[in-house]
């Protein structure tokens, strides 16, 4: 038999949805690791065979299934050789409108129902097997993050996998660096607020978002809903996931201009501003003025900033010691006098 090649996986279902998916995966039957080669696919597969297409650069790899045999998303041993079946390629996947493929004739093959659950958008895991892997659950969460997605709902049957995914020790043995990954992808998202609401409605919570109680995430920039949600969560979440330092710095402009907001003290505000180091932030703070949070202060935070942004520090660089100290807060106090 020859080798056949089959379109998979997300890319399969949204056209089917009628969204252009950003890229395919294929999925190669009865074929090796060196016919691969032979044919011009570069390998780049560490834990199983896949190979780049030599011209379009889409990802190939060769059918294979896989048996548990350790914890987290990583304890799995993967079988492939030119034996495994399209079939069996596919039930080792998450849910069935993951599970559908379109041969190069673009005949759709459909062993698991997929078509009739994107029809009634409707979660549903392919097999047994989802419940070996915690970060499905966290794809799940992901996914409803998509517009095409958003009002999929999942069985009564793939509750039951979440809710024996989140008493289990699973997720905790996920990598932080995966969890931040679908994470970040999540908040780059249109519907990213489904995310976090997913993570609460089942129980997702333990151990990476021990804290989220509550979800909110305005703005137009990954940063700007990070923010907002530790805003809304006491910015006390998620303290064990590495998030990046430009995350980090969004979320402590927005922490100091909460608590310029709070503060009811002339002298204290000045201090709280000059904090915010507002000449160095600037383009962070505006675009925090996008958050629902600052709707009721955005005009008086502006009055704020552009009152600092006409100071004139040139003088500064002439002084020495404490007298830059003195006169830095002689030139706050003098820009902002007229508005606090």
């Amino acid at each position: 038999m020859s080798m056949k090649i089959y379109q998979v996986g997300g890319s399969v279902r949204d056209e089917l949805l009628g969204v252009k998916p950003n890229d395919r995966d294929w999925v190669v039957v009865n074929s090796s690791p060196e016919e691969m080669e032979r044919e011009g696919f570069k390998p780049i597969g560490k834990d199983f065979p896949v190979f780049l297409h030599p011209t379009t650069k889409e990802e190939y790899a060769l059918a294979r299934t896989e048996k548990k045999s350790g914890v987290g998303y990583k304890g799995f041993k993967f079988y492939f050789d030119s034996s495994v079946t399209l079939e069996e390629d596919l039930v080792r996947r998450d849910f069935t409108i993951n599970s559908i493929a379109k041969d190069q004739s673009g005949k759709i093959i459909d062993p698991y129902n997929g078509l009739s659950d994107l029809k009634n958008k409707i979660f549903r895991h392919t097999s047994s097997a989802f419940e070996e892997d915690p970060l499905r659950v966290l794809r799940f969460a992901r996914f409803k993050t998509y517009p095409q997605l958003q009002f999929f709902n999942p069985h009564e049957n793939t509750i039951k996998c979440f809710k024996k995914v989140a008493v289990s020790n699973e997720l905790e043995a996920l990598s932080p660096e995966r969890v931040w990954m679908e994470t970040k992808r999540a908040l780059e998202n249109q519907h990213t607020d489904q995310f976090f609401k997913a993570i609460i409605d089942y129980n997702f919570q333990s151990p990476w978002f021990d804290g989220l109680k509550n979800v909110s995430c305005s703005g137009n920039l990954p940063e700007t809903k990070w923010a907002d949600l530790q805003r809304i969560n006491q910015f006390k979440l998620c303290e064990s996931l590495p998030t990046p330092n430009i995350f980090q710095k969004y979320t402590v402009l927005l922490q100091g201009t909460m608590g310029l907001i709070k503060c009811k003290d002339g002298e204290t505000k000045v201090q709280l501003i000059e904090k915010l180091n507002v000449h160095r932030h600037y383009k962070e703070l505006e675009s925090l003025m996008e958050l629902e949070c600052l709707d009721n202060h955005k005009k008086d935070l502006k009055q704020i900033f552009a009152a600092v942004m006409s100071i004139d520090f040139l003088p500064l660089s002439t002084l020495k010691g404490d007298e830059v100290s003195q006169k830095k807060q002689i030139l706050y106090h003098e820009a902002l006098k007229k508005i606090l």
